[in-house]
């Protein structure tokens, strides 16, 4: 009995990669099929509707999440240039008095 993956382990990246695509393919088939079955079951298209509206609020916030990397850059600018504002006023504080 060969595993379908077996494949890939060719030194031919040819047929690796065929052998990748093919498996690809299959995993593709066999998850449509499945949500197929789901929605032919009583309850089945509220249950898809439901992974599909998780999955657009899931893509929603990898969105916003990757947006607080710049934020941070943005805060952390704003933090350095405000200690530098404060040790100006100091100085010059202390100068005045």
């Amino acid at each position: 009995m060969t595993c379908g993956m077996a494949q890939t382990t060719k030194p031919n990246s040819a047929s690796s990669g065929a052998g990748e695509k093919d498996f690809m393919t299959r995993l593709a088939d066999a998850g449509e099929e499945a949500l197929q079955r789901l929605t032919d079951l009583p309850g089945g298209q509220k249950a898809v509707a439901a992974f599909n509206d998780l999955r657009n609020r899931v893509d929603e916030l990898a969105k916003k999440v990757r947006g607080i990397d710049a934020l941070e850059a943005r805060v952390a600018k704003l933090e350095k240039e405000l200690t530098a504002l404060k040790k100006s006023r100091r100085a010059s504080d202390g100068a005045d008095g």
